[in-house]
């Protein structure tokens, strides 16, 4: 149990609650926590959601900061998620009922007013009201931070505890999780990014059908079937709002009128036109200056200096009380007020004392002196005590630094500020994410000034790097690859533009946007050219045609082989006929290209239908030795990736696998960059498939745990756990591929249920299980999936033979399995070369045994020549001849070596076929189906 120091009651947090909190607090986010705890992405937003309802959190960021502190049992909150107020809501119970209504009856409303006329407390009360009414929740997200349209559905996706998926942009990612959900969705302060929230929105409620958006603005969205409330001030008649307000607020600064004078109050409220901020600051004054002193100071004329005829009259009169508020202060708080208006989140008086100037203790003061003013607000975190203001005074804050000409100063300290901040944030330690999220909303709001100024642009650079940088550690690889894009742009040397555009191609390839590696990589091209540096531009076209194969199956629009021949063509021609005049790295990188393109290396979509093994595998061999002079791990690795597919091509499984694995030693002691983690997740997958196919199942699953625990691929429960399926699949390990499974299905769904080639063996893996256990329903079930993914010759003669065979010769159907497996090996040796050759051969052999067919004993010899060095493959191997001579001891020896291969399922089966009693008991525990023995086996050692 945990409890949090700035909770008022105690709460009852279960233990699945306790972990998920401390895993918010580190920042993860759902999908990274379901991974880290094996849980479904929506149980975990189940426990949030629950936590931030118990904890009366407002958001996430307020949830993650009270997670470090223990929580003791005790009564239930109900409360919704919703921001938690400081203050008591007053009235407004008109305006209540009539939302409320709006909202029941629209898909989309929007709330509209003049900044402090009171809308955000109004939409939060609305949203409280009607909770209940939505099965999935009430999300709140606050856009005052957003100075970007396209970060909107960051935002959202921030406050829904969701992460980008590869291949998918953010508003993809939010609206696949929100698709079949029942939930309001609350989005505040619109007006700023009205340009972006519109499209979002129509996006959102096109594809979430039970989705209820409700928005504050200053002005009307203009979507499709919105429904608009003007809001409007407080009552001034009757049993005023407006005196109530003023009342409350007056007593929590520590004074009320007694007796309280109402029509003097009602004066003052009439004043200032029912507006609930201006209302408030005025009830602020009441301890110094009286209601007398408030009065005078509101019949001066002073609302009518600013603002001009223009201004709506309600506006006027809360610039009317911002001014008089700001001519209340000392000119030292004034200046102050100001110049941290620049902050676009909340800030600590450090911060302020930075970018504001002057010592911290005396700016502390300061900032003090504003919050007991209401010109600030007040909250409490781990990092210390932060200061945020409105959004109506922090405009005020803007306009009052630019009549002072301190606009440009004041911006280009808090630029300076986050230029430091976003230097110094290592990406290591514990509270890495918390730091970076911290001031990641005004990084962004920095850069974003800076970029629409020339003289800033050496700084907007630094600042756009050091956020592509920052962003892709943090996992927000969309935003990471358009900061790379941006900084290109703003990179003053070509040559540094071009170094840009290749990280933003890496990091595409961690996306699995194809086109997009291509397109960046053809563009560093043109800016290397442009930079003088011919070599680097003939590496860079090299490189794009080298990824129109090697990651074929990544592209919408995939290049033909006529394109990436010319490309390779092109890169080829500064040198002439002469290699030797490039430098090593454009060398090798031609190389890479021509076994990619020439040979097709990689076995590529666009590739020819057969190998020139020999050939393949010279300039594979070729590129790799060139790489390794070039001192590059990464050049190196893509290298030794060509030379894996032509030993593959080969069947030389074991330098296959062994290749495979130098990948991995030369990649693991790199630092995280986009180009290390892209080669990093290709190797580990590589590594498994290759060590699978040589009968390493202990290596294998090492690997494919591995993969499955990046935290790079835990938005993507698919693609991590696939081939940790694969391997669990074919060990027969069933308990871990029912759990894997959920995390796999639930993960591709919330994708879009992709049709990824990668994703095929493990759908096909799964539902083999589920044929072993006997539950039909589960395997047609999987069988569907496998069907929308399509059924490529790789299904049909590889990891989809080796499944069915498997199945097969568990239901004592040996004469099918045989008839499943009748293609030589060397008649369909590109679809059972790579992971699946020794399995085809060995379980092809078994089915002969077992179906009696009479060439099963030239079938074993064969076998045994082609799969010896594999412990899994060899033991079936061995287990079919000793069926066939009958050989109870050579047979029940099997079983020992699947079980040291790491083969539960094939140990269990040969007990089974040797007729011991053992059999049926490890099959039991596996959770299997009894298995139908085959008729062979009555004349076996075992009977």
């Amino acid at each position: 149990m945990r409890q949090t120091g700035t909770v008022a009651a105690e709460v009852e947090i279960s233990a699945r609650e306790s972990e998920v909190l401390e895993l918010v607090g580190a920042h993860l986010s759902n999908a990274e926590i379901a991974a880290r705890l094996f849980i479904s992405v929506r149980t975990v937003e189940s426990h949030v959601s629950s936590l931030l309802r118990k904890l009366e959190a407002p958001d996430r960021r307020a949830l993650a900061r009270r997670a470090p502190e223990p929580v003791d049992a005790g009564p239930s909150r109900t409360a919704p998620v919703l921001p938690a107020p400081l203050t008591s809501f007053i009235g407004r119970v008109n305006e209540r009922a009539e939302l409320i209504e709006l909202v029941k009856a629209g898909r989309q409303v929007t709330a509209v007013g003049p900044g402090g006329v009171g809308k955000t407390r109004l939409a939060s009360a609305v949203a409280a009201e009607v909770a209940g009414a939505y099965a999935d929740g009430v999300w709140f997200v606050d856009l005052v931070p957003v100075t970007d349209a396209g970060m909107i559905a960051t935002a959202v996706a921030g406050a829904l505890g969701l992460g980008e998926q590869p291949g998918r942009d953010m508003t993809a990612s939010v609206v696949a999780a929100l698709a079949d959900r029942h939930a309001l969705l609350v989005l505040d302060n619109c007006e700023q990014v009205v340009d972006g929230v519109a499209p979002f929105l129509e996006r959102l409620l096109a594809a979430c059908p039970r989705v209820t958006v409700l928005a504050t603005s200053r002005s009307r969205l203009m979507v499709p079937f919105e429904r608009v409330y003007p809001v409007p001030p407080l009552s001034l008649d009757g049993e005023s709002d407006a005196v109530a307000l003023f009342l409350e607020r007056a007593a929590a600064a520590g004074r009320t009128p007694d007796p309280a004078p109402l029509d003097q109050i009602a004066a003052i409220c009439e004043r200032l036109d029912g507006m609930a901020l201006a209302i408030e600051l005025a009830a602020a004054r009441c301890p110094t200056l009286g209601l007398d002193g408030i009065t005078a100071a509101l019949s001066h004329p002073l609302r009518m200096l600013t603002g001009g005829s223009r201004v709506d009259e309600r506006h006027r009169s809360v610039r009317a009380a911002l001014d008089w508020s700001h001519a209340l202060l000392d000119p030292a708080d004034r200046a102050l007020l100001r110049r941290v208006s620049v902050f676009v989140a909340p800030f600590t008086a450090a911060a302020a004392a930075q970018v504001a100037g002057g010592e911290e203790g005396v700016v502390a003061d300061g900032l003090a002196r504003l919050a007991e003013q209401s010109l600030l607000a007040v909250t409490a975190s781990p990092a210390g005590t932060e200061y945020r203001a409105l959004e109506t005074i922090r405009q005020y804050g803007t306009e009052r630094l630019d009549e002072a000409g301190e606009l440009a100063g004041a911006r280009s300290r808090h630029l300076r500020w986050c230029l430091d901040k976003a230097a110094g944030l290592a990406v290591t330690g514990q509270d890495w994410r918390a730091r970076f999220d911290l001031v990641a909303d005004d990084l962004r709001a920095a850069l974003a000034w800076a970029a629409e100024r020339p003289e800033r642009r050496a700084d907007a650079y630094e600042l756009a790097r050091h956020l592509a940088e920052l962003t892709f550690t943090r996992n927000l690889t969309g935003e990471s690859q358009r900061r790379y894009e941006q900084a290109a742009a703003l990179a003053t040397d070509p040559a540094a533009g071009a170094s840009m555009l290749r990280q933003a191609a890496a990091v595409a390839g961690c996306r699995t946007i194809g086109d997009d590696m291509y397109r960046l990589r053809r563009a560093a091209a043109d800016a290397a050219r442009a930079s003088g540096d011919t070599a680097g531009a003939a590496a860079d076209l090299a490189s794009a045609a080298t990824i129109a194969f090697r990651f074929s199956t990544m592209f919408v629009r995939l290049p033909s082989h006529e394109e990436a021949l010319a490309l390779l063509t092109e890169a080829r021609e500064p040198a002439g006929d002469d290699p030797a005049r490039y430098d090593p790295a454009a060398r090798a990188a031609v190389a890479l290209a021509e076994a990619a393109v020439l040979t097709d290396a990689f076995g590529a979509v666009q590739g020819p239908p057969g190998n020139a093994v020999p050939e393949t595998i010279a300039r594979a061999e070729h590129a790799v030795e060139l790489a390794r002079r070039t001192g590059d791990p990464l050049a190196e690795s893509a290298a030794l990736d060509a030379l894996t597919g032509a030993q593959s091509w080969a069947g030389d499984t074991f330098a296959t696998a062994a290749t495979a694995q130098r990948r991995i030693t030369l990649l693991s002691s790199l630092p995280a960059s986009p180009a290390a983690t892209h080669e990093l997740i290709d190797a580990l997958a590589i590594a498994t498939e290759s060590a699978l196919g040589a009968g390493d199942v202990p290596a294998a699953r090492r690997w494919a745990r591995r993969l499955a625990d990046h935290p790079s691929l835990a938005e993507v429960g698919h693609r991590a756990t696939c081939r940790l399926l694969m391997v669990d699949a074919l060990a027969g390990d069933v308990g871990e591929v029912l759990t894997g499974s959920v995390r796999f299905l639930d993960a591709w769904r919330r994708a879009g249920s992709p049709s990824r080639t990668l994703l095929r063996p493990a759908v096909g893996g799964v539902a083999m299980i589920h044929g072993l256990r006997g539950d039909g329903d589960a395997q047609r079930e999987w069988l569907g999936i496998l069907d929308e993914l399509d059924t490529p010759p790789e299904h049909t003669y590889g990891y989809g033979a080796v499944f069915d065979a498997i199945l097969l010769l568990h239901r004592g159907q040996a004469a099918e399995a045989l008839e499943r497996t009748a293609p030589e090996p060397g008649q369909v040796w590109k679809w059972v070369t790579w992971i699946w050759h020794h399995w085809y051969v060995a379980l092809r052999t078994e089915a002969a045994v077992l179906a009696g067919s009479p060439d099963a004993r030239d079938r074993v010899a064969e076998a045994r020549t082609v799969v010896t060095g594999n412990p899994v493959a060899s033991a079936l191997v061995e287990r079919a001849e000793a069926l066939l001579d009958h050989d109870e001891e050579r047979l029940l020896a099997t079983a020992a070596a699947f079980d040291t291969a790491g083969c539960p399922y094939q140990s269990a089966r040969t007990l089974l076929l040797a007729g011991t009693p053992r059999g049926a008991a490890a099959l039991s525990a596996l959770g299997l189906a009894p298995m139908a023995l085959p008729a062979t086996r009555g004349t076996s050692a075992g009977t």
